[in-house]
């Protein structure tokens, strides 16, 4: 493959591939534990910041600042803390109990199992209220 012509926005390439561009245009180390749709970006936001000429200490805050954003992860539900979801136009507010949930005055074990009832189909609870399990 000629790195001259392989753009790392191509859907069809491989991360191996992607690894080889990223040897090739930023040095070793490609970030081992990044998933492909980033490296992506990083690859992109290099040939960005070479056309653009601005510093390299800004340019690594900027890839940086994209790392951490694709590591980030949902806040959890801990007891004491307060669900909100708007669905429909409705508010709905789950507490998080020590062994469960309350919501609507009543105690329920599962986020799934409150999101189901509010909205009538399956759904994973800590996904439908933005929390991790």
């Amino acid at each position: 493959m000629s790195l001259c012509t392989a753009d790392p926005t191509h859907n069809e390439l491989s991360r191996g591939e992607l690894k080889s561009i990223w040897l090739d245009e930023i040095g070793p180390n490609a970030p081992a534990q990044i998933n492909r749709k980033t490296l992506i970006k990083l690859l992109i936001n290099e040939r960005e910041w070479k056309a653009s000429g601005q510093s390299r200490k800004r340019f690594q805050k900027r890839l940086t600042r994209l790392v951490e954003a694709a590591h980030a992860s949902k806040p959890q539900a801990h007891a004491g803390n307060r669900l909100v979801r708007e669905w429909h136009g409705q508010e709905h507010i789950v507490d998080v109990l020590p062994d469960g949930y309350l919501w609507n005055g009543k105690a329920w074990r599962s986020l799934s199992a409150i999101a189901k009832e509010i909205t009538g189909t399956k759904w994973s609870g800590p996904r439908f209220f933005g929390v991790s399990a």
